[in-house]
């Protein structure tokens, strides 16, 4: 069993024309891909968007309801289960963090997307009824450039993608400055540097320092921008990284402190009740 206890899907295993991207009729996709009900993780972005189903979508231990015309996009690292309820359809795409990378001046650009950020809630966007006629033709015109490969059908499906995003993204209405703004490359540095040392760097004063700022500049640009603290932000990232390691029965309670930086399993389990409370041995018992 592999350390986070769940499978890790590469997208070199699911896509058939090419190894970055995937993009096609989504009841075909769980015909072939029929382990979806199960825990799984992924290395690349992964996007449904559902014409017909129901059911629910656990992304993050967070629970959503499956309804047509619902869209849910999801970013690698994150952890998903769907549980359908009869017959479902729509369209799926797939795609390695690499794919726009030599495409775009900047490399990271698909990170200002709300909805690629790794945060559940923002995951799911429900598709207003006018522009649902505008998504469906995007991603028709999508499916045929996917399997006909040649190097400007690509540069075109790159394309579409973006109008897609960049429609998705009229959806919400994120409390974020202007990517080029100061606070918010501030932001986006703080979040990197929270998913690189939550384990062991657990103070806003540490990121600060990281980042040249005092601990109340940091405090007050996640207050505004997040509408939580910098230490919110810090504990609900340890506390992932806790529920997606109990997921895993081969690791021990204490293995998980150890790996987490805690003190001892008393010092976990006392974290770990106070924040979402259930206990460690709980929460595994639920999910499994």
């Amino acid at each position: 069993m592999t350390r986070q206890g769940y499978p890790v899907y590469d997208i070199t295993g699911l896509a058939a024309y090419q190894s970055d991207f995937l993009v096609g009729p989504f009841a075909p996709y769980i015909v072939q891909h029929h382990k979806l009900h199960v825990l799984h993780g992924h290395t690349f972005y992964h996007l449904v968007y559902f014409t017909e189903g129901a059911g629910y979508h656990t992304i993050d231990f967070d629970r959503f309801e499956v309804r047509p015309f619902q869209l849910y996009a999801m970013a690698p690292g994150q952890v998903h289960r769907w549980n359908f309820e009869g017959a479902v359809d729509g369209y799926v795409l797939n795609f390695s963090p690499q794919f726009f990378q030599s495409f775009l001046l900047r490399s990271d650009y698909i990170d200002e997307f709300a909805f690629f950020q790794g945060q559940a809630k923002q995951s799911v966007l429900d598709i207003p009824e006018a522009l649902r006629p505008r998504i469906t033709a995007l991603f028709e015109e999508m499916v045929p450039l996917g399997t006909a490969i040649s190097m400007f059908n690509v540069d075109k499906l790159r394309v579409l993608m973006l109008k897609l995003f960049l429609d998705l993204t009229d959806l919400q209405k994120p409390a974020q400055p202007s990517p080029l703004s100061y606070n918010a490359v501030l932001l986006r540095n703080f979040k990197k540097l929270v998913e690189k040392h939550y384990a062991e760097l657990r103070l806003p004063k540490d990121y600060a320092a990281l980042l040249y700022i005092t601990p109340n500049h940091l405090n007050a640009i996640c207050s505004d921008l997040f509408g939580q603290s910098a230490g919110t932000v810090i504990r609900d990232r340890v506390i992932l990284e806790a529920k997606r390691l109990l997921v895993n029965p081969e690791l021990s309670i204490a293995t998980i402190a150890d790996t987490l930086n805690f003190k001892d399993n008393s010092n976990f389990s006392k974290f770990f009740k106070k924040y979402t409370a259930i206990t460690p041995e709980a929460f595994r018992k639920n999910m499994n």
